[in-house]
């Protein structure tokens, strides 16, 4: 079995900028554990756990990927999703053209045929930076919310289906499919 999802490339020089956002926005971050650089990455859409067989069936129906061109995004802010009044999840943003949500969609109809369903929740562009344990308190939080990123844009190129294994000392992705842009 395999846990996959689809993600939209990071360039490598922004990713290196997220990080040093990060320690600006917050000086004593190596106090905390954060998501590495190589998992800087734009969730599309998260599949779940299928077979071998479904996987190579998977990555061949969402070949139609490579006919979307390059997007254009500009990361905007820092952010956090909470769970019952407890920030579990620490994000940054990126504005993009409305084309990803084209694409997005066109992903979910098209995984619907292997029965995995659509995510019910309104696509929101981000990228996970931290995975908090509750410990950070509030100076850390508004450290982040009051941050102003100054304007980085970029182009993003690339759509990789991964596979994620979770392990003890946390996930770690591997690269099944890449799907270059226009």
């Amino acid at each position: 079995m395999n846990r996959l999802f689809i993600a939209l490339k990071i360039p490598d020089e922004i990713r290196e900028k997220i990080i040093n956002l990060r320690n600006e926005a917050f000086p004593n971050f190596q106090k905390f554990k954060w998501e590495s650089e190589d998992k800087i990455h734009l969730t599309l859409k998260f599949i779940g756990e299928v077979s071998e067989e479904l996987t190579q069936q998977i990555a061949d129906q969402i070949n139609f990927i490579e006919e979307y061109k390059k997007f254009n995004c500009s990361l905007t802010n820092f952010g956090f999703f909470y769970k019952q009044d407890v920030a579990r999840i620490m994000w940054i943003g990126l504005s993009i053209n409305s084309k990803i949500i084209e694409l997005v969609d066109k992903l979910n109809i098209e995984l619907e045929k292997f029965s995995i369903p659509r995510e019910k929740k309104k696509f929101q562009a981000h990228i996970t930076i931290k995975r908090l344990k509750g410990d950070e308190g509030n100076y850390f939080i508004n450290s982040f919310e009051k941050f102003r990123i100054p304007k980085i844009e970029f182009e993003a190129g690339q759509v990789i289906l991964m596979k994620s294994d979770l392990l003890p000392t946390g996930s770690k992705y591997t690269d099944i499919k890449s799907y270059l842009l226009k």
